[in-house]
């Protein structure tokens, strides 16, 4: 771990390998603010360092980036500032990036970033620790904002137990309109575009597939993680939410609902992989072409 360049006036730290680079605040968050390939310059996260919403509690800044909430999202218990207090604690290979207490949620929340050595990839381990005196129903909330100008892909397939029954959905935010253009369905993949417009657009889902990417020029960048079948989830029982607005797009997952007492600790794992010199045709069966080549 070094010092890196500062966040838009703000300390950060870098952790680094042959492969990746991955910059995140020094004494703010924990926030992840940037992720960059060796060999280029450009920033795989959007930077959104003038975005604030003012709260009980104090400013909350969005800053761009990755963070961790815990959901269902509400107002101002989500929106707690975490703009002091980080414990950085380094280990082989990684970090582990420890917030105080949320005094208003008795809430600690806790990423573990580790990089893979042989490959361009990145584990990040959220956790929410109950430091309160009594129990709280919550799920961690993993927020990964990207510029935009790309197209998230998410992909539709679910298990067919029965041809009688339902076995996709799509669930709505009152301010999503449903002939909105940045949403391209397919029976396979949904994708949506990345495209500034003042009107938010957001849908969710539970994916079975376990993964959902951002293809953006010729690099895919696929968020892993464990679709938990069978458990409850926030937002009617989505595990997989993408958001886009007019300055950037969020890739979401989600875990289950759980009842986290007193001194207990929930977590949720993803795992970001990154593939490069992909084609950068944005059509559904191009997308499809590399979905299927991946593996995916």
């Amino acid at each position: 771990m070094q010092s890196g360049n500062n966040f838009h006036g703000l300390p950060t730290f870098v952790i680094a390998n042959q492969l990746l680079t991955v910059e995140f605040l020094a004494e703010a968050g924990p926030r992840i603010v940037r992720l960059a390939l060796a060999g280029r310059d450009d920033n795989l996260l959007a930077e959104i360092p003038d975005v604030n919403w003012e709260t009980t509690y104090g400013t909350f800044h969005i800053r761009g980036g990755h963070r961790l909430w815990h959901a269902p999202e509400a107002m101002p218990r989500t929106y707690v500032p975490d703009n002091d207090g980080l414990e950085v604690e380094p280990f082989e290979g990684g970090v582990r990036l420890r917030q105080p207490v949320e005094a208003p949620t008795g809430i600690q929340k806790v990423m573990e970033l580790t990089l893979h050595p042989d490959r361009p990839a990145l584990t990040v381990q959220h956790a929410l620790h109950n430091a309160g005196s009594w129990a709280v129903e919550l799920a961690p909330w993993a927020i990964t904002q990207v510029p935009l100008g790309g197209v998230a892909v998410l992909p539709m397939q679910a298990p067919v137990p029965s041809q009688y029954l339902p076995t996709r959905q799509l669930n709505l935010w009152s301010y999503t309109r449903i002939r909105d253009t940045r949403l391209r369905l397919d029976d396979d993949l949904a994708l949506v575009e990345g495209k500034s417009r003042k009107q938010p657009f957001k849908i969710g889902y539970f994916n079975h597939a376990g993964w959902l990417g951002y293809l953006t020029g010729d690099v895919f960048f696929v968020k892993r993680f464990d679709p938990q079948t069978g458990q409850p989830h926030p937002d009617q029982n989505s595990n997989c939410e993408v958001y886009v607005w007019d300055r950037f797009l969020e890739l979401e997952t989600l875990a289950p609902l759980v009842r986290l007492e007193p001194g207990a600790t929930t977590t949720h794992v993803e795992t970001w992989e990154l593939f490069t010199g992909v084609s950068t045709d944005t059509t559904i069966d191009s997308i499809r072409t590399l979905v299927q080549t991946l593996g995916l």
